[in-house]
């Protein structure tokens, strides 16, 4: 082997495939590489997707899942594993067992409720299942408002993340861009009451997976190395920047331009 070949941190990215690629693990991907990290992953979910909307959704077999992510697990000894659409309640006992195996292993969990259209991607079993094991073996949970509400039926934004802490979450980031408001507030809340939010400029369209950009972009900080603050605040600033240079791909959702850094 050369010894002068760079070896990034590793992202095991579990998730959909979008064929659109703005959102999912074509998402997943680009934000880890631009981080610096390298993605590897294992696909959950096929969809038929677009910029419009979601169309179907084709869970792939639970074994299957459970076989990439054990080989890859070994191969590649990834530094962060980031969680996004995830298909089926036994996907999750299966995430469940691989993190327990894994307890150094930072997790960072987006939970993909419905897509941005509104398409519900979770059913009753695989809420429960959420709520009960897969969020308190999480490092961090990225909901955006109405998810942070739908997992937790709480009245108030941290009364949310409380209820979250409470799953066993250790860190809560609840995103603020389906608020009716001039700029977007993202939230952070930590152990021992840590809290922090930062104001972005609300932009002037609709995008099509900045939620997994956000998300794979503080995995790929986490396995960088970097506390979890700072990888919150360098991923929004980065996710933001995606989104004011977005590309139109298809003909409603802009697509983030996760690599823009790279066309530069």
């Amino acid at each position: 082997m050369n010894d002068n070949v760079v070896a990034p941190p590793v992202v095991l990215c579990v998730g959909g495939h979008d064929p659109c690629g703005g959102a999912g693990i074509l998402a997943d991907a680009e934000a880890v590489r631009a981080a610096g990290a390298y993605a590897v992953t294992a696909i959950s979910v096929i969809t038929e997707q677009d910029t419009c909307g979601l169309i179907d959704l084709h869970p792939q077999p639970p074994e299957q899942i459970e076989g990439q992510c054990r080989a890859l697990l070994r191969d590649g000894a990834p530094r962060a594993l980031k969680i996004g659409m995830i298909g089926s309640s036994r996907v999750i006992r299966i995430l469940n067992a691989l993190i327990d195996e894994h307890p150094d292993l930072p997790v960072v969990l987006d939970p993909i409720l419905r897509t941005g259209t509104g398409h519900a991607v979770m059913d009753a079993a695989m809420l429960n299942q959420l709520r009960q094991n897969l969020i308190r073996r999480s490092t961090l949970i990225t909901p955006n408002l109405p998810e942070a509400y739908a997992l937790t039926a709480a009245p108030s934004l941290r009364e949310c993340a409380a209820r979250l802490q409470a799953f066993g979450a250790r860190w809560v980031l609840i995103t603020g861009a389906h608020d009716d408001t001039s700029h977007v507030t993202n939230w952070l809340f930590g152990p021992d009451g840590f809290e922090q939010s930062w104001d972005w400029p609300r932009l002037n369209a609709e995008f099509h997976g900045s939620g997994c950009t956000l998300a794979s972009a503080i995995a790929g900080r986490l396995a960088l190395g970097l506390e979890m603050t700072e990888a919150v605040a360098q991923a929004q600033t980065y996710t933001w920047e995606s989104l004011d240079r977005a590309l139109r791909t298809g003909r409603c959702q802009l697509t983030p331009n996760r690599l823009y850094a790279l066309a530069s």
